[in-house]
Formats: C-alpha cells, structure tokens, sequence
C-alpha cells in the first residue's frame, strides 16, 4: 500500500459508518438504503440536486430525469417513488427502447387502464425510461394515452408520472426527432443528473460505499486503496459514470488486489490515451487490446452519430442486439465523448 491518506476503513466500521449516514439521512426524509450508492455525495452539485427532490417527492407533478448512462435516473427514479404517497404501491416500469408502438400501447394502456376511468384509488407509479430512444411513431402512441389538460391533475393523483432520457431534447426537438408537445407533457419539473466527472470529489465517499457493499456480499476482505490508487480513480474520466466506478469496486473485491483491477483506466481501456512516464512499462498485449477497443469505440461512434444518437438503430446497423450496443457504449465510453461535445 503506498501512502495512507485514502486508506479505507475495516469492514465493520466501514458497514457501520455507512448505515450511520444512511439513517441521519432518511432523518431528514431523503435517503432510502437501496438507492443510497447513487446518491451519496458532498459535492455541492449532488447536494443542490437532493434538496430538489426532497422538496418535489411529495408531490404528485411529474417528473423528467436527465442523465447520461449511469447516473443513476432508475435510482432516481426508485426514491422518488420511495418518497411520494404511493410508496407503497408498485413502481411500473417500461423501458422504451425495447418497445414497438403495438408494445408501447399495450403495456401503456395495461398500467393507465385503472387511471383514465372512474376508480380515484392511487395505483402507484410509472417510470418510463428512456423515452428519447422512442421513434416518432412510438411517441405518438405516448401522447395519445397520457392524459392532458384537467385529466392530467387527475391521474398524476392516482399515478406518478417519471421518465427518463440521457440526449439533448433541445437539440432533438429542433430537429425533429422529439415531439415538442411530449416533452412539455412529460416535463412537470426537469432534473439534470450530473455525471461523475462533475462531481469527483464524491468518488472517495461512493468508492467506500461500493467497496463495503461488494465486501459483504461476496465474503472478502475489503480492499486498501492508498494515494496512487486514488489519484488514478480521481484521473479518470468515467465515461460509465457511477455504474462503472461500481463494477470497478466489485473487480477490486473479486480480484483481492486494487493495482490488478485498476489495470484497465490505466491502460487507456476507455480509448483514453495516456502519455506513459519514463519508468512505465506498457506490454505488447495491453497495447493491442487498447487499440482494439479504440476501433471498436470509434466505429460505435460514427453509427451512433450518423443515426443521430438512436441506440436502436445503431444496434441494427451494427448487426448486435440493443442491450449488447449499451454495454459497449458504456465500456468504450462513447456516451462521454457526446457530452463532450
């Protein structure tokens, strides 16, 4: 272990130290534990996007969640469900991307069927994820079945609305591609999730947090992570965002060894290049594999910009399933690059 500023703390007090703030948290009628990873964070933007949701939880407006991958819009999602009048009820969900309109109208009309008649009782909410990866057709089935007007105070009662996207509507709606009447139905109150990259200073903080929980659910000995390791954490761009940064602390626990899984940000695993230092070594192997994925990375690119960012008709042209193209768009970090943009 080198240096011992970031030196985590033992299982136990780690556990303890984390449900501690968990329950001063819940306290204050925020937190909920299995959303707690997502949300954690002392980073004035976290911090600003909290006191926000505290405050429109309770209400029944709906919501519109943007984020890129990984950022925690499901979480999100989940909380304000946990914290609103229908906690007690089921969360729907119906992820977008997957759907045909003739799927799209089935499912909708399956959970608003006890909304749109006369039955006033609270059915829970709908979380529509990923409805800027709907095609225009699929968003007219979505305005044609979401209530509107004075039925829409109604049913928001009865049913919270929550959807989700991680594009630009403004830049989807000048060009056609989003329906400007949707988009003002869907947006009671607009919530920007920041990415990783903005917040950094939160990545001591989530990084224990992952590394307990993946301690205790695989059995291991948490892992000790010194300077050098937290200043190649603190480097990194996150493409992936917090679901990366939690699937590098699950390797990190697998493996028994912080240098072996943080092999890949140092690497240039993400298509990042790295001027390597004088006394670096940089093996044939891990060479090929880094200019591997950066073709990978930059074919994905120019499919998803010359389908305008469709993740569904990128995945056609590149003759892989949907799921397979937003695995490889989160480990190439092609989301990145477009918010870069």
């Amino acid at each position: 272990m080198s240096g011992g500023a970031y030196m985590l703390l033992p299982l136990e007090s780690s556990l303890h130290s984390h449900s501690s703030k968990m329950a001063n948290s819940a306290n204050r009628g925020l937190y909920l534990p299995s959303q707690a990873r997502f949300v954690n964070g002392q980073s004035e933007a976290i911090l600003r996007l909290n006191a926000i949701v505290d405050q429109i939880a309770r209400t029944e407006i709906s919501v519109l969640l943007v984020g890129e991958s990984g950022t925690g819009k499901e979480a999100y999602a989940r909380l304000i469900h946990g914290l609103s009048a229908h906690r007690d009820l089921p969360l729907k969900k119906l992820t977008c991307a997957t759907l045909e309109p003739e799927q799209l109208r089935a499912q909708l009309e399956a959970c608003l069927q006890t909304t749109v008649g006369k039955n006033e009782d609270v059915q829970g909410s709908l979380f529509l994820d990923g409805v800027d990866e709907l095609e225009l057709a699929g968003q007219k089935v979505l305005l044609s079945l979401l209530p509107d007007g004075e039925d829409l105070e109604m049913s928001q009662k009865r049913l919270r609305l929550i959807s989700s996207v991680s594009q630009d509507l403004d830049a989807e709606m000048e060009s056609g591609r989003f329906r400007r009447e949707l988009y003002f139905r869907l947006n009671g109150v607009c919530l920007r999730l920041p990415p990783l990259r903005e917040r950094k200073e939160d990545i001591p903080e989530l990084m224990e947090s992952f590394l307990a929980r993946h301690t205790f659910e695989l059995k291991r000995q948490i892992p000790e992570l010194g300077n050098e390791e937290m200043e190649i954490l603190i480097a990194h761009d996150w493409p992936g965002n917090i679901r990366e940064l939690g699937n590098l602390a699950r390797r990190m626990v697998a493996l028994g060894n912080p240098k072996t899984a943080l092999t890949d940000l140092a690497t240039g695993a993400h298509g990042v290049t790295r001027v390597l230092k004088v006394n670096e070594t940089f093996s044939l192997k891990a060479a090929a594999r880094a200019a591997s994925r950066q073709a990978e990375r930059q074919l994905i690119l120019r499919t998803l910009e010359r389908t305008h960012w469709n993740r569904k008709r990128a995945a056609q042209e590149l003759q892989i399933s949907y799921k397979s193209l937003l695995y490889k768009i989160k480990q190439t970090g092609v989301e990145g690059t477009k918010a870069g943009k």
